[in-house]
């Protein structure tokens, strides 16, 4: 009885393991792929799934595909008027938070960085805060508060709420 309880779970180690694998999979492949230049807009779409927003720019357009709330990489892949792939970026660095300052307003933010990956109102209707995961070493994530008029009050690096030690007794 005990063999046959030990090999059980093994075997239900291993399904979880093959379940897995599909998920593993997409996540390795969120990234543009290498070959990416010259792709048609059908093809990147088959590669990464629907964007979230896409964007018409005065060169072509911009497709957004953020990682979700707990993704640390907002691709932006650009489009020419051919409908061709001339570039993918990945948004979510210290260099554009940089150029987040206040008085901009959240839709200059929201086309800089993408969609955020939370949000939470403020208390007494004074605005939002956008928080961004992104990658870096000491477990911060950037966030964005919007006044209730749409533009920046502030921004800057706050840890990550995984990140913070729990109290003890």
């Amino acid at each position: 009885m005990a063999a046959l309880t030990v090999m059980t779970r093994y075997h239900t180690s291993w399904r979880w393991m093959l379940a897995a694998i599909p998920f593993v999979a997409a996540c390795t492949s969120y990234a543009p792929p290498d070959t990416l230049p010259g792709m048609d807009r059908a093809a990147v779409i088959a590669r990464m799934g629907p964007p979230d927003t896409e964007r018409r720019l005065a060169s072509g357009t911009r497709l957004e595909f953020p990682s979700g709330p707990y993704g640390k990489h907002t691709w932006f892949v650009y489009l020419d008027a051919a409908g061709r792939a001339t570039r993918a970026e990945q948004v979510l660095t210290d260099r554009n938070f940089a150029r987040v300052v206040p008085g901009m307003s959240q839709d200059d933010v929201r086309q800089l960085l993408g969609r955020p990956g939370e949000t939470y109102s403020l208390a007494r209707d004074r605005g939002v805060v956008w928080s961004y995961r992104y990658d870096n070493q000491i477990c911060l994530w950037f966030q964005v508060e919007i006044a209730a008029d749409k533009t920046v009050r502030s921004a800057g690096n706050g840890p990550l709420p995984e990140c913070n030690p729990r109290l003890q007794d």
